[in-house]
């Protein structure tokens, strides 16, 4: 036995696991953050209102949010730098400042966002939000505050594990699952509004511009280097599989019971008090416990973000293992960005449902232009050296991309229109 564990530590497979767990994190943590409050009440909602009919849309929507990330994460090891760095470097201070700018106002609305599902999860456990989120915003400022990277991320590593809540609700609320596999498979677009608006929605909630900045802050950050990037490449493609999985579950979860039942909803709390008579007290539970962890993860990586890119764009010194001596810009921003969006949830009849939609087309608005950042600075040989994109990649991500920009514009339209 002791020769059998000597060989495996030696084998070349056991040092590509090891290697691939040492680097694991950003891509995992990043695509996982994504299935937040408002992406969680989305993907309720297409289950609810359409049943599996827009399952088939999670298997291009995946390969879309795979090519996004992969070249985030190539950027980082090619360069070392973060996203808002390269572009404040290449395009200059002004643009630099105007985005930023714009990525503070978005991100904020998704905090605020973030904080209302919180609250809204803890209500059906009869917590009161004047409870529950002035101590989670305590909770992720101290995390930061008093963290380190490795312990941050091992945190939010953790966090990713609960989200198999939504897995077990979507086996417990038995679907027909011959239909399920013939609706991921056979795609059935239905030409009417509704439908329209619930797949652009669908591509909007899965692919957000906080993601590019934060998953390359975050590679950058763990310095990992150009010859783990096959390694990190996995963990990327490995998050970017997990998180519409997810969101495939809770749709499943919603189709069978809320849209067999024909129960209407509005939000993620809706569909977590409507399974309950459908599906039992455990299958409630657990998907409003999914909707805690996603929106108290959100609420910890949104300010994050928001933190690590104003200040690469502004040049300011950034990162979780600084002391707050060092990095004064980073840390207050973070607070900042805590404060205002749990102090927002709590003064009464504030309209959140609005910010929500806002922080949506805010998100539709920033995407096209961060896209078009990215794919400007992936082909710069200068820059990238041998990891620029091929030619046939480049064919491919220009589809895709222009695919994204079209359909983010259509949700802004319809946001609007709705708004």
């Amino acid at each position: 036995m002791k020769t059998f564990f000597e060989s495996l530590r030696k084998s070349k497979a056991f040092k590509n696991f090891i290697l691939f767990l040492s680097v694991m994190g950003p891509g995992i943590i990043t695509a996982n953050v994504d299935n937040d409050a408002g992406g969680i009440a989305t993907y309720s909602m297409a289950g609810a209102h359409f049943g599996y009919a827009l399952l088939w849309s999670l298997v291009p929507i995946t390969l879309a949010l795979i090519i996004v990330q992969e070249m985030c994460a190539r950027m980082a090891v090619a360069t070392g730098k973060g996203l808002a760095d390269l572009i404040r470097e290449n395009y200059g201070v002004k643009v630099t400042f105007y985005l930023m700018a714009v990525i503070f106002v978005v991100n904020l609305f998704n905090v605020m966002a973030e904080f209302a599902g919180v609250a809204a999860s803890l209500e059906i456990f009869h917590i009161n939000k004047w409870i529950s989120v002035p101590l989670s915003a305590v909770f992720v400022w101290i995390l930061v505050l008093k963290g380190t990277y490795k312990s941050v991320e091992k945190v939010f590593l953790f966090a990713c594990l609960f989200y198999v809540a939504y897995v077990i609700s979507g086996v417990m609320a038995h679907p027909d699952w011959k239909t399920v596999f013939q609706e991921t498979i056979h795609p059935r677009f239905q030409w009417n509004l509704g439908y329209t608006v619930m797949l652009v929605g669908l591509v909007g909630t899965t692919i957000a511009p906080w993601m590019q900045f934060y998953l390359q802050a975050s590679v950058v950050e763990k310095g990992i280097a150009v010859e783990d990037y096959k390694h990190l490449r996995l963990d990327v493609i490995g998050g970017c599989v997990i998180a519409p999985l997810v969101a495939f579950f809770i749709v499943v979860a919603c189709a069978a019971t809320l849209f067999k039942a024909g129960v209407s909803v509005e939000t993620a709390k809706d569909a977590a008090l409507a399974l309950r008579p459908l599906a039992g007290d455990y299958a409630a539970w657990l998907f409003s416990f999914g909707l805690f962890i996603a929106s108290i993860f959100a609420a910890s990586i949104l300010p994050l973000s928001t933190a690590y890119c104003i200040c690469e764009g502004m040049g300011w010194d950034a990162g979780v293992d600084k002391r707050f001596e060092e990095a004064p810009q980073f840390f207050w921003l973070y607070a900042v960005m805590i404060i205002l969006g749990a102090g927002v949830v709590l003064i009464p009849r504030f309209p959140l449902l609005k910010i929500m939609y806002l922080s949506q087309v805010g998100n539709g608005v920033l995407l096209p232009f961060i896209l078009m950042f990215m794919l400007s600075l992936i082909n710069k040989k200068e820059l990238m050296g041998e990891f620029t994109n091929s030619r046939g990649l480049n064919v491919i991500t220009y589809i895709t991309v222009v695919t994204i920009i079209l359909l983010t514009l259509m949700m802004v339209g319809f946001s609007i229109f709705s708004f």
